[in-house]
């Protein structure tokens, strides 16, 4: 097979995603009798910080039998300004696969273009495909499959919402985008997803009937400084017990963390029967370990 990357869920199609979906509950119950990553090394390269993404990606490389190098900024060329295709040309002769967490989309795909082994987006401006896997994933082991189903996005039509959108086309569902004017995302995605999403400014009419709830925080990292002017703007795109309680009766809520209790929720969502964010998360490493397997074990990552 040819070198695979993950930058974004159209580098998968919807056979693969419930693939990896099915492969990370596996992953859950039981321990590999093998193993399969024995002697394989990620190179995990932070520009932004983490706690989910770090902890599930060197975790789930240590239970498969591999290690991963952490490096920031500080640690790498590429904090002194050499060329991201040059650090992609040494590191990819060195390690089996490469993490990025960066700022700029365009730094992973231009990574990618010139590295020897898979890439996976491990968060960029534009998308976050590896939270989505664990948040299908949670779906999935909860209700069964999304196909059919409606989602409602509240807030921020941030990477995280754009990611969804993705999802919409390869899952098979609907999505309502509720979010405040001048805050949308992409409106080329949007149109690319005609037919599974559907974008407001009502969170009351976005949630009616939905399967699950989905938001962020209202100022995702590098927007810090516009803190105050986006809480006037998202003030009615709160999820709250209210909103909850307009959706179905068995809805779920998701968030991929960290949340700020008050602002974009309210803790008694978060902490409440619904909310499934714990397990969300956990599912973060098995998603993590099913996507290595699927980029190190069927993808031709050979180097010469």
């Amino acid at each position: 097979m040819n070198l695979r990357h993950f930058i974004c869920l159209q580098d998968i199609d919807g056979s693969e995603f419930r693939q990896l979906i099915g492969r990370a509950s596996e992953l859950k119950r039981l321990k590999p009798a093998d193993e399969p990553l024995k002697n394989k090394v990620l190179g995990m390269i932070f520009e932004k910080s983490s706690t989910r993404t770090r902890v599930s990606f060197e975790v789930g490389m240590v239970q498969l039998g591999g290690s991963a190098i952490f490096l920031s900024p500080r640690d790498t060329q590429l904090g002194r300004g050499e060329p991201v295709e040059d650090s992609a040309r040494v590191m990819s002769r060195m390690v089996d696969c490469i993490m990025l967490r960066t700022h700029i989309h365009e730094t992973v795909t231009r990574f990618a273009e010139y590295s020897r082994v898979p890439v996976i987006n491990g968060l960029t401006d534009r998308f976050h495909p590896c939270q989505l896997l664990a948040d299908m994933q949670t779906y999935f082991e909860l209700r069964g499959d999304i196909a059919s189903k409606t989602v409602a996005w509240i807030g921020d039509g941030n990477n995280m919402c754009q990611t969804y959108i993705q999802a919409a086309q390869l899952l098979d569902f609907r999505l309502h985008i509720a979010c405040p004017h001048g805050y949308e995302p992409e409106l080329g995605l949007i149109a690319a997803a005609k037919d599974h999403v559907e974008l407001c400014h009502e969170p009351t009419v976005a949630v009616q009937q939905a399967d699950l709830i989905v938001t962020d925080v209202w100022a995702s990292m590098g927007d810090e400084g516009e803190h105050e002017e986006r809480v006037k703007a998202f003030g009615a795109f709160r999820t709250d017990e209210a909103l909850m309680s307009q959706a179905s009766a068995d809805a779920l809520f998701m968030h991929c963390l960290p949340a700020h209790r008050g602002e974009e929720v309210t803790a008694g969502v978060l902490e409440g029967p619904q909310s499934v964010v714990w397990d969300e998360a956990e599912n973060r490493l098995h998603a993590q370990k099913a996507l290595l397997e699927f980029l190190l074990l069927e993808s031709n990552a050979g180097r010469s």
